[in-house]
């Protein structure tokens, strides 16, 4: 018997590793797919798989828009939507047709844009007004930063942010809206390419408009933080929990946080929080977002929902400038009001402020935090304000006496008739200065008694508030005065829930959730802005609301030729009192006055010299 050994060729015998290595450029390459009637242009990068689960690496085919017959490329929005950088590796072949490319925002070269599509004839005066308010605020330069350059994202989210303000809809109608009204996307913006554009908003994309926006702050602006709960529809997101609703609706709901300058009157960051966490739980994750973005040492206004030993801790631990609401009842405060003793007017040692009527007293306040073992940390400058208002304490002693009257008479009802009570969270809500006792079986009243010392605390210290200072050089009245002014935030959150429709969440997914939250963002930039000049300036005797500004604009319009450059309609009436308040420029010829454009001819010689006039003496 024969045996014959064959010797395999060395390309048979060599491995994966040994495999011969693909160059760069042949990833980036893109070729045409075919696939039902379709001709995609695709490319097809290696993707490795770590775990090696999968028993072998894949090519993943990216389609990046479609090719017609005579070789034009469409992007689609794979490509419009992509880093530049990543875009701009693309190799294309060169017999196709790439001008959809290059006219496209970030491609287009310097110079005097013109209308290459159809003729159209659009409103535009209301845009363009929140156009200049992008630019005034920067919002426009750092959102394209922040995007990395991509101009047609860019304009994506900013028509989806003025949307929110001129309409208050949702984004089903966005389309349609989008054929009345001249946007910054010039692109029609369906409903699959709202949700595509949303879930590519990245974490990325908002810790850099954060540090951008950081940059236009500085050292001891006055902050104010504050949260609001948006009911959602659905239950498939994480943040989603049953929690106190502020609006009351049997529905669950996510708590959103904002910081907003109060000296640039503008939000500056944003997040969400499940619905179910107390306020005071926030406070770690809000200032470890702010020093991450580089933010400067910002003062942080706060209400009682902020108020705990653990979030004053870490302020002083963080050296944290900020002025904190805090509750009355709380055993610093009281002692300190105990001390007082009886009086029938004023308290003792209080001095008093004309304007207000009100009267105060400021302690300083020891406080030593543990950094480590064996070693601490005293607060800098901490002080607690309290105020006295005597109207104030007349008016809730007197509301004190009315309700405990009405508790009682209730129950007392309630037990005549033998009725079963309500869970023990409704008990301790109506009734909070009663002491009930129920039936086990059935829940009906046995008997109730009067919490003294409830009462007592309640009397004691009506007419009494407070709030607390760290790193703050104020007077009492000066850290009421700054705690004042977060007024300007509560109107921000019904601006939010009313005109801007912002007041449900309708995501369900979390990439879509966050993309939203990110436009909700910049619409509430621009329409902060637009409300502080409105009532800030003369216009407030104009127009009844910032939202009626918009509606005199509107009539403006921009008619578009094909081949032409674009005409803006002129400018009149009130709509120049608002470009006057906001200092904008009006666009070149629709001013209402003109001035002439003809050159002086000039004559031979010498030109004549001044007249000298003598005066008189």
């Amino acid at each position: 018997m024969f045996f014959r050994y064959f010797v395999l060729p060395l390309y048979y015998q060599s491995n994966t590793s040994m495999a011969r290595q693909a160059e760069d450029s042949t990833t980036y390459k893109v070729k045409i797919h075919l696939n039902n009637g379709y001709r995609y242009a695709s490319t097809q990068p290696l993707v490795i798989d770590p775990d090696r689960t999968s028993g072998r690496n894949k090519h993943k085919r990216i389609h990046w828009g479609t090719v017609d017959e005579n070789n034009k490329f469409h992007p689609n929005k794979t490509f419009l939507y992509a880093d530049l950088s990543e875009r701009r590796k693309l190799i294309f072949p060169d017999d196709w047709d790439m001008s959809e490319v290059a006219a496209l925002p970030s491609e287009r070269k310097a110079g005097r844009p013109t209308n290459g599509d159809d003729d159209s004839n659009k409103l535009y005066g209301d845009i363009w007004l929140l156009e200049q308010i992008a630019e005034k605020t920067g919002i426009r330069k750092d959102l394209e930063e922040a995007l990395g350059g991509n101009r047609e994202m860019a304009d994506a989210i900013m028509t989806l942010a003025m949307y929110h303000i001129t309409t208050g809809n949702t984004f089903n109608r966005v389309a349609h809206w989008q054929r009345i009204e001249r946007t910054p996307c010039l692109r029609s913006l369906t409903s699959p390419d709202i949700t595509y554009l949303t879930q590519s908003i990245t974490e990325q994309h908002r810790m850099d408009l954060f540090r951008l926006r950081a940059a236009r702050t500085k050292d001891g602006d006055l902050c104010a933080v504050d949260s609001t709960t948006r009911s959602a529809y659905g239950s498939s997101l994480a943040d989603i929990k049953w929690g106190k609703n502020k609006e009351r609706l049997p529905l669950e709901q996510t708590t959103e946080v904002v910081v907003y300058d109060l000296n640039t009157h503008m939000p500056i960051y944003y997040r969400t929080f499940p619905g179910n966490i107390p306020d005071s739980r926030s406070v770690e994750t809000i200032l470890l977002d702010l020093r991450h973005a580089g933010f400067p040492l910002l003062v942080l206004i706060t209400d009682r929902g902020y108020e705990s030993l653990r979030n004053l801790e870490r302020y002083i631990l963080d050296g944290q400038p900020l002025v904190m609401w805090v509750k009355v009842r709380q055993k610093m405060v009281l002692d300190r009001i105990r001390a007082f003793g009886s009086f029938v007017h004023c308290p003792e040692g209080m001095g008093g402020d004309e304007d207000s009527r009100m009267y105060y007293r400021q302690y300083d306040i020891d406080y030593r935090v543990e950094v480590r073992a064996g070693a601490e940390k005293d607060a800098d400058r901490l002080r607690l304000n309290l105020y006295f208002d005597p109207v104030r304490r007349s008016e809730e002693l007197t509301s004190l006496d009315v309700a405990v009257k009405w508790q009682r008479a209730a129950l007392e009802e309630i037990k005549t008739s033998g009725l079963p009570m309500d869970d023990d969270e409704s008990i301790r809500k109506n009734y909070p200065y009663f002491t009930v006792k129920l039936k086990e079986d059935d829940r009906t009243l046995i008997s109730y008694e009067l919490n003294t010392k409830k009462v007592e605390e309640a009397r004691l210290s009506s007419g009494f508030y407070a709030n607390v200072t760290h790193r703050l050089d104020l007077t009492p009245m000066q850290a009421l005065d700054a705690y004042s002014l977060r007024d300007e935030q509560e109107k921000y959150f019904e601006q939010q829930k009313g005109p801007l429709g912002c007041d449900r969440q309708r995501s369900w997914s979390e990439d879509g959730k966050n993309g939203r939250l990110f436009v909700m963002f910049i619409a509430l930039i621009m329409s902060s802005y637009l409300k502080y000049i409105w009532k800030s300036t003369a216009l407030k005797k104009s127009f009844s609301s910032s939202l009626e500004i918009l509606d005199e604009m509107r009539s403006i319009r921009i008619v578009e030729h094909s081949g032409k450059a674009r005409h803006i309609t002129p400018f009149i009436g009130k709509q120049l009192e608002i470009c006057e308040a906001f200092g904008f420029q009006i666009p070149d010829n629709c001013a209402p006055k003109y001035k002439s454009k003809k050159v002086k001819a000039k004559g031979p010689g010498r030109p004549p010299k001044a007249k000298v006039i003598a005066e008189e003496s």
